[in-house]
Order: C-alpha cells, then sequence, then structure tokens
C-alpha cells in the first residue's frame, strides 16, 4: 500500500508539472506570441525578413520590397514617412508597422497543413510563406512630384486626394530620410532638431491661419449671421479690448461683400464674422465638422487642437475667425475641410490602401466612406464660389492652371517662433472636383507666393492621372 501510495503521489506530481508546462507554453504562445514575434531583436524575424511582403503603389509600381541584402525602397526618402522601414534593430514605422502582420512571412514550422502540402510536392521547400502584398492607393507619379516640389524647402508637407472617395494619391513630408539605411543613420536622424523622421502632413501641427476662413465662411453662412450679400469694411484694423487685428503686412480692403472679404483674405472682416457668430454656434460647427476628433486614418494622424470653451474671450473669438489664437491642425484635416467644399458639404474618411494579396487572393482594407456632412449642398456652393474668386481675383492668383476652374484658398499662419507658415489648400475641376490638396510651407512667409505656385504643378499633374 506504501509503495501504492507513493507512485500515486508521483504520478500526481508529474501531472503537476506537465499542467504547469502546459499553461506556460498556453501563455507564451497565445498572450506573449504577438510581442515576441514583434520583437525586433527575435532572430526568428531576421530569418523569415526575405520572405516579407511587398508594398505596392496603386498601378503595382513597388515602394517597398525584400532582398537579400535587406529591405529595399525604391523610391527612397519621397515615401520614408510612409511606408516607413522594418528593421531588425529598430523595429517598424509606417506601413510597415501598420501591416505588419500581412506583410511578415509565416514559418512553415507552424502550420501543419503547408507542411502537408510540402511534402506532396505542392508548395516549394522553403522555411516560409511569402507575406501578403499591400496594395495603396498612391500614385507614384503625383507622389514624386509632390515631393519634388517640397524637398526645395527646409520644412514642408503635402497631402493629395480624391474627395469623392478619399484614396490619398500622395503624401509626403520633407525633411526626410533613407529607410533603406535606417540601420546604419536611425541614431544620427533621431536626433536631428528638424525631426526627419516626423510625417509632418499627418502629424504636423500648425495653426491653419487664413485657410480656416473656409470654416468660418461655411459656420456663419449656415448660422444665418452673414450671406453672399453683406458687406464689410476693412480699415486696416479692428480693436477687440486690448487686442488689435491686423491684415498681413499692413494691407487693409475696404469695403467688399462676402466674397470679396474671403478673396482679398481680410482678417478684419473675418474677425467681426466670428464675433458675430459667436463662440457657442463657433463650437457647434466645429463640432460638426469633426474638429478635434480622430479621423480613422490608415496611419495616426494627431489631433486638431481647439482652445478650451472656457478660455475663448472676444479677442480669442476674433482670432479663430481667421485661423489663429490657440488652434493648430494638420495638413490632413485642411485637406479634408477643402474635400468637404469640394463634394457638396461631405468629407471623405481617408485611406491609404485598398487592398491585400495573400496567396493569389484580394482582400478589400479601404473603401469610400464619410467622415461626415458638416455643412448642407447650398452652403458649400457658396463656399466654392468664393474659393474660385480667391484664385481669379483674389490672393491665390498663383494657383490658376490654364482651362481648369480651381477653388482655393490661402494662408499665412502667424507662429511665435520665428517667420509665418505659408499654406494654400485647394480642389479642382471646382465644379466637379476630382483632386484635393494641401500645402504647408513652414517659416517661408506669404501662402500665395510659396504654397500656392506649389499646389498649381501639383494638381496639374494629379488631375493628369485621376480618373474621371
Amino acid at each position: 500500500m506504501n509503495v501504492n501510495r507513493a507512485i500515486g503521489r508521483l504520478a500526481l506530481l508529474f501531472v503537476a508539472a506537465y499542467a504547469l508546462l502546459f499553461a506556460r507554453q498556453l501563455f507564451v504562445q497565445t498572450i506573449e506570441g504577438p510581442q515576441l514575434a514583434g520583437n525586433p531583436h527575435n532572430p526568428r524575424t531576421a530569418l523569415l525578413a526575405p520572405y516579407r511582403g511587398a508594398i505596392l503603389a496603386r498601378d503595382g509600381t513597388v515602394l517597398a520590397r525584400s532582398a537579400p541584402g535587406g529591405r529595399v525602397y525604391p523610391f527612397g526618402p519621397a515615401l520614408a514617412q510612409v511606408v516607413g522601414y522594418a528593421s531588425a534593430r529598430y523595429g517598424s514605422s509606417g506601413l510597415e508597422a501598420a501591416f505588419d502582420r500581412d506583410l511578415s512571412a509565416r514559418p512553415i514550422s507552424n502550420d501543419p497543413f503547408v507542411q502537408l502540402e510540402q511534402l506532396l510536392g505542392n508548395v516549394p521547400s522553403a522555411p516560409a510563406l511569402h507575406g501578403a502584398n499591400v496594395i495603396t492607393t498612391l500614385d507614384p507619379v503625383v507622389q514624386s512630384a509632390l515631393f519634388e516640389e517640397l524637398r526645395a524647402y527646409p520644412r514642408a508637407a503635402g497631402v493629395v486626394l480624391d474627395p469623392r472617395t478619399g484614396e490619398v494619391l500622395a503624401l509626403a513630408s520633407v525633411p526626410s530620410f533613407d529607410p533603406s539605411a535606417i540601420d546604419a543613420t536611425f541614431a544620427e536622424i533621431s536626433a536631428e532638431p528638424a525631426s526627419p523622421l516626423l510625417d509632418r502632413a499627418t502629424d504636423g501641427l500648425y495653426p491653419p491661419g487664413s485657410t480656416f476662413k473656409i470654416f468660418t465662411a461655411a459656420a456663419a453662412l449656415e448660422a444665418g449671421v452673414v450671406t453672399t450679400d453683406s458687406t464689410f469694411d476693412d480699415p486696416g484694423y479692428f480693436r477687440v479690448g486690448d487686442f488689435s487685428v491686423h491684415d498681413d503686412e499692413g494691407e487693409a480692403t475696404g469695403t467688399q461683400d462676402l466674397t470679396g472679404a474671403f478673396a482679398l483674405s481680410s482678417n478684419v472682416d473675418f474677425a467681426q464674422i466670428a464675433l458675430s457668430l459667436g463662440a457657442d454656434r463657433w463650437f457647434e460647427a466645429a463640432q460638426a465638422w469633426g474638429l478635434g476628433e480622430p479621423i480613422g486614418f490608415t496611419l495616426p494622424v494627431a489631433r486638431d487642437h481647439l482652445p478650451a470653451p472656457a478660455s475663448v474671450t472676444p479677442s480669442i473669438l476674433a482670432q479663430l475667425g481667421f485661423g489663429q489664437a490657440d488652434l493648430l491642425m494638420t495638413p490632413m484635416r485642411m485637406a479634408l475641410v477643402a474635400s468637404a467644399i469640394a463634394d457638396d458639404g461631405t468629407a471623405p474618411r481617408p485611406y491609404l490602401v485598398s487592398r491585400v494579396r495573400a496567396q493569389g487572393r484580394d482582400y478589400t482594407r479601404g473603401f469610400p466612406t464619410e467622415l461626415g456632412s458638416p455643412i448642407p449642398p447650398t452652403v458649400a456652393a457658396q463656399v466654392r464660389e468664393m474659393m474660385v474668386a480667391v484664385v481669379e481675383r483674389g490672393t491665390g492668383t498663383a494657383a490658376a492652371l490654364p482651362g481648369v476652374t480651381v477653388a482655393g484658398k490661402t494662408g499665412t499662419a502667424t507662429n511665435p517662433a520665428g517667420r509665418s507658415h505659408a499654406w494654400f489648400v485647394a480642389f479642382a475641376p471646382a465644379g466637379s472636383a476630382k483632386v484635393a490638396v494641401a500645402i504647408l510651407v513652414e517659416n517661408a512667409g506669404y501662402g500665395g507666393a510659396v504654397a500656392a505656385p506649389i499646389a498649381r504643378r501639383v494638381l496639374a499633374v494629379a488631375l493628369s492621372r485621376v480618373r474621371s
């Protein structure tokens, strides 16, 4: 009996030990597994790297692929922040990080069905199955054109999208870096004051300046506090309490109707329009536009920064009317504001990846959806005509294209750290827009002189590429 009892106890000990081992293995595989698999120091990552899937443009052009020497990025700095990098030492970023699970190869040792197929000769002998290919909405020609325009400046960003669908055709930020050399240069570029790793198009927050007059005009028209026939008098200044509003470089636009005030970009007039709108209606309109809320893009986008309602005094509200005070936006957000005007008051939700191709089959990942409809079509049409006037006879004439009606808005955003930022947002053709753009050049001065010509040249390329 003593022997049987000892054997029983030993058996229970073995059962308990195996149960502990089983629990530990289950924990590692199900809980810690994804984290371990994604750890750049995991040696399996380097083993599977040659079998990682490719990232492609909308026309099949390769944007990222694997080679014996490592990951290859044919567009180099032109798409560095968007496509990102995949490094055994520093991990991944951009689309490489967002779609890592799709792109990553699957070890055959983890898949008994594939092992059986391999034994039967139906699958080539290899340590892993190739990862899926990610097909983006990017147009390589438009992307190259945008980046070449922006790289003439120390710090700039741009967005090009189809306002009908939300497909992002191009997304660029400078300064940039070479993702193919990330292992050798990461320490250096991560310490650079100009922050080349930052995607200024989606993560750069800037005062929108006069481009925000699009919002102010739309909100005021919808609220009925102004009409297109309303007239304003701009002597060059306007005092609100102890604060004095001025136009750019001391200009005075005189007596104008709403379209004239918008086309000539009168800060004085739009400060008064914002005061007529009032803080409560301003914040109601901001909520309708989704300002400060997540955009839900393929890649992370910084949230707009709005002032706290309790902090908005009359002088701050006046400044909000022309996109200053405690207000910060990304170029992506301003491209969507323009898109809402282009598409009869409906803003598209932007997306960057259309589908993933795995084992010969396509899986949809992005399709046209609405971000919201902040204003009715009648108001959008009125603002659209005002934006056309900006390009035809206002501050944005440098964006005009022969034979194409362009709608746009300049912005010269004051910032306390130096020279003003130059903005331009636009879409074309104005009556049936196929392309919307937002251009931001840091510390470059007047938006009509710097950003508008960039937008014109990029629009010309993009219009030749998009479908009708």
